[in-house]
């Protein structure tokens, strides 16, 4: 009887040890952020009164994308459209966390495109063959791709999340579905989702975490450290389809300046990732499902090169 006691006790002892210590470490990662507060003057919410149209609106349409009562469509199920939104301020916040609520959604089980591209980038309101936007652009490109170019040869499962930092000479591989330049991602069922889809995309002490949200259900995509974003970049969300086609619904855009304590950053001409560990190890503290990802060749050309 005492033995099953001392057994049942050690297996107490290590359930609560095992819970101090995953909770001291989620505390750790956040314990420089000291407050949140929603910036309406980055933020895209209902109601969208004016959206567009007045000179007082914060936000621009471009090409198909139109406001309706609970959400702006950039792109309608037919093929060959583009469509954009994008904030007339610049984002001069150093420490943010944006939260996307979108839809991707059709008629079509199997056959559908493009897809969609979060923006905070130099450039605005230029269509292009990325996502609906301009390519070689200057900042950061975050982008939910439906449709997988690259047929069979692709060993990824689309939907396809991921991530691009540009400095405006680099170019968006789009027959390879970005691979030849993206720091990271994963894979996730957001088109046709019977609930709520968000992406959360945070940035704060040159750190970026990109965190999907799919029905109730997060998944942690991707964390960068050593990530530098110049302020005064633009916010903007953009949709395509080709030859197939979806909805792509932007519902809401929250900005929120995070409160860190940090030393004085000088100020940043361009965008660019850490490669102090030595020419090949740029993206050495990216990390997607637990595990590295190796720089491609197009990449550690780069930084061979500090195009970054």
């Amino acid at each position: 009887m005492y033995s099953v006691f001392i057994v049942k006790n050690i297996r107490e002892l290590t359930c609560s040890l095992a819970l101090i210590c995953t909770l001291t470490l989620s505390m750790a990662e956040d314990q420089d952020i000291m407050e949140d507060f929603l910036k309406r003057e980055y933020s895209l919410v209902t109601p969208y009164r004016g959206l567009g149209l007045s000179s007082s609106s914060l936000w621009d349409l471009k090409g198909t994308a139109l406001v309706t009562a609970d959400h702006v469509r950039l792109t309608p199920d037919h093929p060959g459209r583009q469509g954009a939104i994008w904030s007339r301020i610049p984002l001069l916040l150093l420490d943010w966390e944006l939260k996307v609520h979108f839809k991707i959604h059709g008629q079509s089980k199997k056959m559908n495109g493009d897809g969609l591209a979060i923006w905070l980038t130099k450039e605005r309101m230029q269509e292009g063959p990325v996502f609906g936007s301009r390519n070689e652009f200057t900042g950061l490109g975050v982008f939910v791709d439906t449709y997988p170019n690259t047929g069979n040869k692709n060993d990824r499962v689309f939907p396809h999340v991921s991530v691009m930092l540009g400095n405006g000479t680099l170019s968006y591989d789009h027959d390879n579905d970005g691979r030849p330049t993206e720091l990271g991602g994963c894979s996730t069922k957001v088109r046709n989702a019977r609930e709520d889809t968000f992406l959360l995309i945070k940035y704060t002490q040159n750190r970026l975490k990109v965190i999907i949200d799919v029905n109730g259900q997060q998944k942690n995509c991707l964390d960068i450290s050593g990530l530098h974003l110049p302020k005064g970049y633009y916010l903007g969300a953009s949709a395509a389809t080709g030859e197939l086609s979806d909805n792509h619904d932007i519902i809401s855009m929250k900005l929120y300046e995070l409160t860190v304590k940090r030393d004085p950053e000088e100020d940043l001409l361009i965008p660019w990732v850490d490669h102090s560990l030595g020419p090949f190890q740029g993206y050495h503290q990216c990390w997607v499902f637990g595990e590295s990802i190796a720089p491609t060749a197009n990449l550690i050309d780069m930084q061979r090169q500090k195009i970054y």
